[in-house]
């Protein structure tokens, strides 16, 4: 399967991704971003889709973003810095959070994921 979804199922943007993909019969496997966070190198990787704008990969609105005052801390991490530190809490990372062979994306927005998905 080539196509992996980071979500978190009380998530009401991801619940409208996985939907999406049903209803586009687009195969696919569901991790649960909180137990199991993106890796490292699926952290890199997703960077280089967005263009290595770090923070696009950050859930801005999260608690626990503002519980480590995210907002002042993350101008001064170096990337390696950022990306062990998306890797090790999945509460930090943008969600959903999908990869491909091919590309990736965050967030869901449905024009995006017609293109990079569902044509992927």
């Amino acid at each position: 399967m080539s196509l992996r979804v980071y979500a978190y199922e009380k998530c009401d943007t991801c619940r409208k991704a996985l939907k999406f993909l049903a209803a586009k019969k687009i195969a696919h496997e569901v991790i649960a971003i909180r137990a199991q966070p993106p890796t490292k190198a699926e952290l890199k990787a997703m960077l280089a889709y967005v263009d290595g704008d770090l923070r696009r990969l950050f859930n801005t609105a999260g608690q626990d973003y503002r519980a480590l005052d995210m907002k002042t801390r993350l101008p001064k991490l170096s990337t390696d810095e950022a990306l062990a530190l998306l890797a090790s809490n999945g509460n930090l990372v943008k969600r959903p959070f999908a990869l491909t062979k091919k590309g990736g994306v965050v967030g869901f927005k449905e024009e995006e994921w017609a293109q990079h998905i569902a044509s992927a």
